[in-house]
């Protein structure tokens, strides 16, 4: 019964009586017991009333061998220090009822990883209702309208989010912005509200895009960053996606890379290899050198 009122809309007792040959008394009495169950099954007042399925349906029963319940389990598992996700409880609540139904000597092997094996991922506070808004946009094809903070100021505009993705602790949402006209980059901690925008048409055309899609900004001019890479910088910074596949290795374990950036992005990339202090040595383009030596100057003014 529960896999068939999953698969209608609404219902009515008469008709599940009909479907399963039953009497209307036993099927009230069956969709009483489920409701104690658990299942959120609501009913609808009046002329032409029944029965929906509050807000979500259930899925139907899915069964697992011992191998994939321990990588569910620890895929979970793998999201519990990001800071935030893109979904309320339901993580927490889906693996309790997972966990519940294991075989007692299922769950002796997965307690025995409790606190063994762990992904860790810096801590990044950010606001999870905001998260939740940009992945229903995708799921939904709705546009959402943003406040943005970026270094030039608060900024409402309307984005089409392609995906989001987490790095560095970070989540991230590339999107077509329709202010700019152009896909952009979006930090969702810099996001200060986030709503859908049913006044905008959603772009098929974007909607075909995938975060394998990498945009390029093509259409701007193009600069070549080059830089080198002591040991130590090379260790660091081939776990950086953005630099990781430009590195190339001497034989002393140093190395050194070349980029295609925007030259509108040059600033950005300046103030990454900043962090690196001494282990990173950009060598070109000249731009690049004295963005590098003006930060180094403003520092010095500080402790002169």
């Amino acid at each position: 019964m529960m896999m068939r009122i999953n698969a209608k809309k609404s219902f009515t007792v008469k008709e599940l009586a009909d479907e399963f040959g039953l009497s209307t008394r036993t099927i009230a009495r069956d969709l009483q017991e489920l409701g104690e169950l658990g299942v959120p099954i609501y009913s609808i007042q009046g002329r032409g009333g029944g029965y929906r399925l509050l807000h979500e349906r259930l899925l139907p029963p899915i069964s697992f061998t011992e191998s994939e319940a321990v990588a569910i389990f620890f895929a979970c598992r793998s999201l519990k220090f990001i800071s935030a996700l893109p979904f309320d409880e339901g993580g927490d609540s889906a693996l309790d009822k997972f966990y519940h139904h294991l075989p007692a000597d299922t769950k002796k092997h997965i307690d025995r990883l409790e606190n063994r094996i762990m992904i860790w991922s810096p801590y990044r506070w950010m606001s999870p209702e905001i998260l939740q808004t940009l992945l229903s946009a995708i799921m939904m094809q709705k546009v959402v309208s943003i406040e943005y903070k970026s270094s030039t100021g608060v900024t409402r505009r309307n984005i089409q989010p392609i995906g989001i993705y987490a790095s560095s602790g970070f989540w991230y949402c590339p999107s077509f912005c329709f202010l700019k006209e152009d896909i952009r980059q979006f930090r969702a901690d810099r996001i200060l509200s986030a709503s859908f925008d049913e006044s905008v048409s959603w772009r098929e055309d974007i909607n075909q895009l995938t975060l394998l899609d990498k945009p390029t900004k093509t259409h701007l001019e193009q600069t070549e960053l080059r830089f080198t890479l002591t040991m130590k910088g090379v260790w660091i910074l081939e776990s950086d996606p953005r630099f990781a596949p430009f590195i190339r290795r001497n034989e002393d374990g140093s190395g050194h890379a070349v980029l295609h950036v925007a030259e509108e992005d040059l600033q950005f990339y300046v103030d990454q290899l900043w962090k690196m202090a001494e282990d990173a040595q950009i060598v070109g383009p000249d731009e690049a050198i004295l963005l590098m030596k003006q930060k180094v100057e403003a520092v010095q003014n500080l402790y002169t």
